[in-house]
């Protein structure tokens, strides 16, 4: 991630990537041996970094847990259902950060096809896309919560209680 563009994450994602991030320095504070005379420790400690660089970047980019307007608008932040139009399959699934947010919610990142394509769709508004394989798919979005809003099954929670 070489942006400073702003990313959404929740609080759970931002307190696991705090975790892994003190584990990852400890990990490589604590390396011992010599690590350039073994190839597989060098790697390790290589990856170890690059994934604490990447960590970094996110929480210095991060809005943590902030909901989104709930304005019906597809925007990172925001648990999207949408129709494939093709086979009238639904999905439900959180627009956010791939590589932060995981549990019972499928994420798709802005920059994936499908979470690019329904940027900033609107209830009933249709939108297309090209798979990685080169199939051209349409959905229509058909609604748009913020997280917080959403309960584990999907459905919207009455924000009322």
């Amino acid at each position: 991630m070489t942006s400073a563009q702003r990313i959404w994450i929740s609080r759970a994602a931002y307190e696991r990537l705090q975790e892994e991030l003190a584990t990852l320095r400890e990990l490589c504070a604590n390396a011992v041996g010599d690590e350039d005379a073994d190839e597989n420790a060098s790697a390790i400690k290589r990856a170890r970094q690059a994934r604490i660089q990447q960590i970094h970047e996110m929480l210095i980019n991060a809005v943590v847990g902030e909901d989104p307007p709930d304005d019906g608008i597809a925007e990172p932040g925001m648990v999207v259902t949408v129709r494939f139009d093709d086979t009238a399959e639904i999905e439900t699934f959180l627009l956010g950060v791939r590589s932060a947010e995981h549990g019972d919610i499928e994420v798709y990142s802005t920059q994936s096809p499908l979470g690019a394509a329904i940027l900033g769709a609107r209830p009933g508004e249709q939108r297309s896309f090209r798979t990685p394989s080169g199939t051209e798919l349409s959905v229509t979005m058909l609604t748009a919560v913020p997280y917080g809003m959403h309960s584990d099954d999907g459905t919207p929670v009455n924000a009322a209680g």
